[in-house]
């Protein structure tokens, strides 16, 4: 099981803005600092982080689990409102399985942010 995990920024104070908003349809809140290093806890770990890092930025992929089609689908609004670039709107991924139900978008520095919701009812 994984505790939290952390992506490198380029701009800390434009991507905390990001993703307080962005999180937030998720159920996320941002609740830690330490420098440039930012928190997000969702109610019951601070699992996700961001921050500076003097080796630069390699885009990554994160997918953050939904409770539901409509939280995947509010994550895809906020994201793009908040300047994320398009990578998938919302629907079944029935090439990945089908009741597989996500959205995709890059952030500022191109890391591909999923939300994803099982539908274990699809078929």
């Amino acid at each position: 099981m994984i505790a939290h995990t952390s992506l490198p920024v380029s701009d800390y104070k434009k991507a905390k803005e990001f993703y307080t908003k962005v999180l937030a349809t998720l159920g996320y809140t941002q609740n830690m600092e330490y420098g440039e290093a930012a928190g997000f806890n969702d109610g019951k770990n601070t699992d996700f982080w961001i921050g500076t890092n003097e080796k630069g930025v390699v885009p990554t992929h994160v997918a953050f689990e939904a409770k539901n089609k409509e939280e995947v689908e509010a994550f895809y609004k906020a994201a793009l409102a908040a300047g994320g670039k398009d990578n998938g709107a919302p629907g079944y991924r029935k090439d990945y399985w089908p009741g597989y139900y996500a959205a995709f978008i890059h952030d500022a520095d191109g890391h591909n942010i999923e939300a994803v919701w099982y539908d274990y009812d699809a078929k």
